[in-house]
């Protein structure tokens, strides 16, 4: 099993950046991909980003494009998530997880899972 824990959450001004960061321990060996997801109160969790952890070519939602950047250190065994010109829609709970499917984008393709961390966007 895979330990991930976010960090980096917060509280910003529509128009600002923040930058979350994903450790991860254990059983590391085996995943291929790791993604960003967010929900807001009443929302569904939604994909926001993936990026595999061979090549790392990445892949975003559309809602975020241009905007957000996925990054990873494989020495540190950790994964960003680089939050520009945030909006109050980008509101919600962020988490990371871990797949073993290289092209992941589907909540069920992913098995492990961090605790989230807020982030709010004030208008």
């Amino acid at each position: 099993q895979v330990q991930l824990v976010e960090s980096g959450g917060g509280l910003v001004q529509a128009g600002g950046s923040l930058r979350l960061s994903c450790a991860a321990s254990g059983r590391t060996f085996g995943n291929y991909a790791m993604g960003w997801f967010r929900q807001a109160p009443g929302n569904e969790r939604e994909f926001v980003a993936r990026i595999r952890l061979s090549g790392g070519s990445t892949y975003y939602a559309d809602s975020v494009k241009g905007r957000f950047t996925i990054s990873k250190d494989n020495a540190k065994n950790t994964v960003y998530l680089q939050m520009n010109s945030l909006k109050p829609e980008d509101t919600a709970v962020y988490y990371c997880a871990a797949s073993r499917v290289p092209s992941a984008t589907m909540i069920v393709h992913f098995n492990d899972w961090g605790q989230g961390t807020q982030v709010t966007v004030s208008s």
